[in-house]
């Protein structure tokens, strides 16, 4: 089978043809998802030798996972990965939140460096990023679910007040953000964001 005739095989039959044996079959999967994964990555960490470092990790994980035979065929394939690469984000800084820098100065007091060190640098930045991706998410929702999430959550109403303020029943407001966390949940599926609820 020709590179050409490779591209128009599923994510799945290339893996399956890679594990027997087809090593170009990589190559295209690699081909078509690594800008969607380096592009994650970079605006994650927000520094291209560190981004090169946890690509080349994320694609080695995959590769030893299917070898292993322990890849479930799920047809989500893209999303698999890119859980692998977040989690590859999460253990760089895990590891550097383990070696905590501490200055060689006289004034500088050790104890004091080890409780700031441990205000968690992994958790403030994952905050942000989850923050900034439900910003983002919520402008896609339809207008009367995004307005009982903003009113919640940035307006920290409770649910009487919110039906009061859009002027439906207590039961609507708590359907509507019922259906807007199962829309915001497909949204950043479908966009290839992480976010917790």
């Amino acid at each position: 089978m020709t590179d050409e005739s490779l591209e128009t095989l599923s994510d799945n039959e290339l893996i399956q043809r890679y594990k027997d044996g087809d090593y170009a079959c990589f190559d295209i999967l690699l081909s078509r998802y690594q800008a969607k994964v380096y592009g994650y990555i970079i605006s994650a960490v927000k520094d291209k030798e560190l981004a090169d470092d946890i690509f080349q990790d994320t694609f080695f994980k995959v590769v030893a996972t299917i070898n292993r035979g322990q890849y479930k065929d799920e047809n989500k394939f893209i999303h698999w990965v890119m859980r692998i690469a977040h989690n590859t984000i999460l253990d760089n800084y895990r590891r550097i939140n383990k070696m905590p820098i501490i200055p060689n100065r006289p004034d500088c007091n050790v104890v004091d460096t080890l409780k700031l060190h441990d205000e968690n640098m992994e958790q403030s930045i994952m905050r942000k990023q989850t923050s900034s991706n439900i910003r983002k998410l919520v402008k896609m929702l339809p207008p009367e679910q995004r307005r009982v999430v903003i009113l919640r959550h940035y307006g920290k109403c409770d649910f009487k007040d919110i039906a009061a303020r859009t002027g439906v029943s207590i039961n609507t407001a708590l359907g509507r953000m019922r259906y807007a966390i199962i829309n915001l949940r497909r949204l950043a599926e479908e966009h290839n964001m992480y976010i917790e609820f």
